[in-house]
């Protein structure tokens, strides 16, 4: 029996069997695994502290879903004060990055309240997933058996934060733990029908778009079909307006840009202190990674000119998927030092950058 890759249904993909093994997990590194091998599919475990194994699922293919996503919209009212609190709860969740303002706000505007008493089952082990839950206050206790006939085990605590049952909603399969309230407590729900709308087909067009986006991009184009997949997972949107400074001379650097719309100008600090342009980025450019590749502080400011929509990678998946074009981006290094030769006539600022 061997471990083979393959895409998940998170990122929106058809389960393929036979893929080649990088790393033994998924190629868009969300840590699933497959046992291939045997006539019979292994059951699924949740992860928490370690990586999820032996997934397996009833495909979902946004691409042939023909629910228009512009009809019928879940609206539960909320008072002011309860959509903060919704908005605060949600704001970390990695299953929500990718969504942009407006699927936010679909988010919060099907999410209803579900409070909880002490010793109430929230999800159980074997059932059909329901809803995915947030967690707005309590604790919960989370508990796998191994076996029907065995007592569960204790696995996980949520204290007060965090969020759970979005499994059996993104891979159409039975609870695979069971979800106990340990005190009194909210939470905030949402169908399955909804999440699916939001978050997978979301999650299908954001991929559909980035991917694009670095076919547009020369310097990406040394990477494997794989690893473009997983940049373009990886990027978030950002949108600026005009005259918005994006990356301001000497901050440190948190991650690089890639401009999908707009143009951006880039300028430095001369002598006097005065801002000089240097250089202006439109559709297709980046910028930002000089930074990442030499460990400094920023070496330029860049701003928008008029409104701009860029692709934001920080620094760790920067570090993680653009291994392939380093040494792209350190050639880089040196077309910036010719540029700031020719504007300053001296490399007097240009030893900041090493």
């Amino acid at each position: 029996m061997s471990l083979t890759a393959t895409y998940c249904l998170y990122c929106c993909r058809e389960l393929r069997f036979g893929r080649c093994d990088y790393s033994l997990c998924c190629p868009c590194d969300c840590n699933l695994f497959m046992l291939e091998g045997s006539s019979s599919r292994s059951e699924p475990s949740i992860r928490f502290a370690g990586r999820r194994k032996s997934v397996f699922a009833e495909t979902y293919d946004p691409e042939e879903d023909d629910d228009d996503d512009d009809g019928a919209k879940l609206v539960y009212p909320k008072s002011d004060e309860q959509r903060q609190r919704l908005a605060t709860a949600v704001k970390n969740i990695l299953l929500f990055r990718s969504l942009d303002k407006d699927q936010m706000n679909d988010v919060l505007d099907a999410m209803f309240e579900r409070v909880v008493k002490k010793d109430e089952l929230v999800i159980k082990q074997g059932d059909d997933g329901d809803n995915f839950y947030v967690i707005q206050s309590g604790t919960f206790h989370v508990f796998v058996a191994p076996d029907p006939s065995k007592e569960p085990n204790h696995i996980h605590t949520y204290e007060n934060s965090g969020s759970f049952g979005e499994l059996a909603l993104l891979y159409n399969m039975p609870r695979a733990a069971t979800v106990k309230a340990n005190s009194e407590g909210s939470l905030w729900a949402m169908d399955r029908q909804t999440f699916r709308r939001i978050v997978l087909k979301s999650a299908f067009k954001k991929r559909k778009m980035y991917e694009a986006l670095i076919e547009s991009v020369p310097m990406l184009k040394t990477l494997q079909p794989y690893e473009r997949m997983n940049l373009a997972d990886a990027l978030v949107p950002r949108v600026f307006y005009d005259g918005d400074r994006i990356i301001k001379q000497g901050d440190a650097a948190d991650g690089m840009y890639f401009v999908e719309q707009g143009e951006v100008a880039i300028s430095v600090l001369d002598d006097s202190g005065k801002e000089v342009e240097i250089n202006r980025i439109s559709k297709g450019g980046y910028f930002g990674e000089l930074a990442l590749v030499t460990h400094r502080p920023r070496a330029a400011s860049a701003y928008c000119d008029g409104e701009v929509r860029c692709a934001f990678l920080d620094v760790e998946a920067f570090e993680r998927l653009l291994g392939p074009c380093m040494e792209i981006m350190k050639r880089n290094i040196t077309d910036y030092e010719e540029q700031m030769l020719k504007i300053f006539g001296s490399k007097q600022n240009i030893r900041d950058i090493r």
